[in-house]
């Protein structure tokens, strides 16, 4: 015998496999029927009835009778009003679902939203099934890790070569533009200098430029001195311009160690207040949010800022299909 499932399953199949045309006789086949039992009880109502009842057979046949031709039209009467008017009558209540299939989807879908497709309803069920902690418990197998780190490189690496570095670098560039467009520069550097400060780092870079500024000079001494000489007048002997030029490069070497060397000097107080007051000045200043805005769009049309996006994409690519960079592999 075939387990209960395929048995229900099978007149389901059939169906799905009939025609359209053989469904529409069938169904034709089956009003028929239909009719026909009921117009026979009715007749054996009537006949019972007009012969009057004699007797208990014939009160159970009769009410039989009546029970069917009741029930008949009562379920005709039922499915047809769903869908039309019964015999064309204007009776109320009836062809509900022509009249009213837009309050019924919008009651639905209502229904639906509320009852299935709720937050919480959705999250709880999700929570139930334990999905996060089933996937977190296969992510934690070793070869189940490797598997999906070298099928997501093996994607990467196919995308990468799909794509071509201009289309790449134009979608880049085209987005860090707009990007870069709903950003005021002078003020995100104005809130970014405010953290520096408020963490006291500041103070080394006061230290930086005496001490960068003094680099400059050891390493381009022969250079100062030609300037400097360029500057001086004809009538001026040589050894007197060379005795001041290196008289004041030797005092300005020993002014910027000094100044970085010591943590009251004056000129770091000025600096100090100085760097204070730009975070507000970058915020607030008209000229400074312009020149800041200028410089931005400056830079972004220039071709350093085609050529950072391109090498950003070529090291990405790289480092896609460097297999040595696979996890697991």
């Amino acid at each position: 015998m075939e387990p209960a499932a395929t048995v229900s399953a099978s007149p389901v199949s059939a169906l799905g496999r009939e025609s359209p045309q053989l469904r529409a006789r069938r169904l034709a086949a089956a009003r028929r029927r239909a009719t026909a039992v009921l117009a026979g009880v009715t007749v054996v109502f009537v006949a019972v009835t007009v012969a009057g009842v004699h007797g208990t057979l014939a009160g159970y046949v009769q009410a039989g009778a009546e029970a069917a031709m009741v029930g008949g039209v009562a379920d005709w009467f039922a499915v047809t009003a769903l869908f039309r008017r019964p015999l064309g009558l204007p009776i109320p209540h009836t062809a509900l679902i022509v009249e009213r299939k837009d309050q019924f989807a919008a009651t639905l879908g209502q229904f639906v939203q509320e009852n299935f497709l709720n937050a919480d309803v959705l999250a709880e069920r999700i929570r139930s099934t334990r999905l996060v902690p089933r996937l977190a418990a296969w992510l934690a197998g070793e070869a189940s890790a490797a598997g999906l780190a070298g099928h997501a490189a093996d994607l990467v690496v196919t995308v990468a070569e799909a794509l071509r570095d201009e289309d790449v670098q134009r979608v880049l560039t085209a987005e860090l533009t707009r990007a870069a467009d709903a950003v005021e520069v002078a003020p995100l550097a104005g809130r970014a200098l405010r953290v520096i400060i408020a963490g006291g780092h500041h103070a080394g870079l006061f230290n930086a430029i005496a001490s960068g500024a003094d680099r400059y000079l050891a390493d381009h001494y022969a250079e100062l001195g030609e300037l400097f000489a360029a500057e001086s007048p004809r009538w001026v002997p040589d050894a007197v311009y060379r005795r001041v030029f290196e008289r004041l490069y030797t005092r300005l070497r020993h002014r910027l160690v000094a100044m970085a060397a010591d943590p009251d000097d004056e000129a770091r107080h000025q600096f100090d207040e100085w760097i204070t007051g730009l975070p507000d000045r970058l915020e607030t200043s008209p000229e400074l949010r312009e020149r800041g805005e200028r410089v931005k769009r400056e830079f972004l049309g220039s071709p350093a800022a085609a050529g950072l996006v391109l090498g950003a994409v070529e090291a990405g690519q790289g480092h896609a299909a460097d297999p040595g960079g696979r996890p697991g592999v």
